[in-house]
């Protein structure tokens, strides 16, 4: 037990010494590159430049798929043993194979005989 704990001591004194001494090392790297070849090279902008447009993109991306999760939609189901239609309003995020769950939170089970119809909501404006 106090051999690990020993071993321990020493590489935590060790890593210690080592990110004292590269740091102070690293500090004059960077203070003689920027001497040699200015603040900031094109290589370093456009590397940032894809990073920031890679970060836009997965943004945008999350964004339109939470968008389209939470359109509202009309399903029609249709049972062909009563001969009835009836219609809700559902999420697109909570239309399961078996089951659907309207926007008022009425969870409907859906049968192998029934047929379904998923349609867009009209706009308000009768559009």
């Amino acid at each position: 037990m106090l051999t690990k704990i020993l071993i321990t001591l020493l590489v935590i004194a060790g890593a210690m010494a080592y990110l004292r001494h590269g740091r102070k090392q690293q500090q004059q790297d960077t203070q003689r590159y920027e001497q040699a070849h200015g603040k900031v090279s094109g290589a370093k902008l456009s590397i940032y430049g894809v990073i920031a447009l890679s970060l836009v993109a997965t943004m945008a991306y999350w964004g339109w798929g939470w968008y389209q999760d939470n359109t509202v939609v009309n399903v029609t189901i249709t049972s062909p043993v009563e001969g009835q239609s009836q219609t809700y309003q559902v999420r697109r995020k909570d239309i399961e194979m078996q089951r659907i769950t309207t926007v008022d939170g009425i969870q409907i089970r859906l049968s192998n005989q029934e047929r379904i119809t998923i349609s867009q909501v009209a706009d308000s404006d009768g559009q």
